[in-house]
């Protein structure tokens, strides 16, 4: 009688593919810090692309290929905190926020409060997704405004303002309500859309088709103020969409 065949034992690791693009995107905000430190801030809005392309793909890409661990989801939620919390905070503060210090009658540290309230909102974002993530699953909507998208609409602001001849100064009392109300999304309830239903890979019918080709040439032709202003369209659909189901929400009738 053949003696049974002891079970395999799986080594433990790390998989190099999805981690490999997570990397990608932690790279993308160490890039943007040090190119918003020299000024170039063009490059550093490039760095947040970048790292928000490789944080799209890393997800799919491990759900593809059946490699997504705990280790990755951690990894992930990191490497989001620096490129989309304090990458995108730093490119703001060092284009306009820190000439808040000019203005002593607002403490002269107004500028530095500003970027890391929008930090601090970024680190509890991820870690109520996280939460929210390991409780509920998977949902079709997301609670508070995702800190990729708030990273984008910062950061190409800052492309847009500067790619326009703009000073840091010139949109100094644009850009700190900017800065606070974006991270104040980012921790709110208001629900956005994820977009989870819409399937790249699959059949897609005429117009969304063209939609999506449309903003793509658009930004092609125009990457930051096109980039700002469809992150800029996200931001607004959450609050303008609750506003709209709490109008449009059926009224309790009354017994008679």
């Amino acid at each position: 009688m053949d003696e049974p065949t002891p079970p395999i034992t799986r080594r433990k690791g790390i998989y190099l593919l999805p981690n490999l693009f997570t990397t990608v995107t932690l790279f993308g905000g160490f890039y943007a810090v040090v190119m918003a430190m020299s000024g170039r801030f063009e490059q550093a809005a490039i760095g947040v692309l970048a790292a928000m392309i490789a944080d799209g793909l890393d997800g799919r890409i491990a759900r593809m290929t059946g490699t997504s661990t705990d280790f990755g989801k951690e990894y992930d939620s990191l490497c989001d905190m620096v490129a989309f919390g304090v990458a995108a905070s730093i490119v703001m503060f060092a284009y306009s926020l820190e000439h808040l210090s000019e203005y002593r009658w607002l403490g002269g540290r107004l500028g530095w409060v500003l970027a890391f309230t929008y930090t601090a909102c970024a680190a509890l974002r991820l870690a109520r997704f996280n939460v929210l993530t390991a409780i509920a699953g998977g949902s079709k909507d997301f609670f508070g405004l995702p800190s990729p998208a708030a990273a984008g609409l910062v950061t190409f602001f800052v492309w847009a303002a500067h790619d326009a001849g703009y000073a840091g100064q010139d949109v100094l009392f644009i850009a700190g309500p900017l800065t606070l109300v974006t991270g104040l999304l980012m921790v709110s309830s208001v629900r956005y859309n994820s977009f989870k239903k819409l399937n790249l890979g699959g059949r897609m019918r005429f117009l969304p088709f063209a939609a999506v080709l449309g903003v793509l040439v658009l930004v092609m032709i125009d990457p930051p103020r096109i980039l700002f202003l469809v992150f800029l369209l996200y931001a607004v659909s959450g609050p303008v969409l609750t506003l709209l189901r709490r109008v449009q929400k059926p009224k309790p009738q009354s017994a008679a």
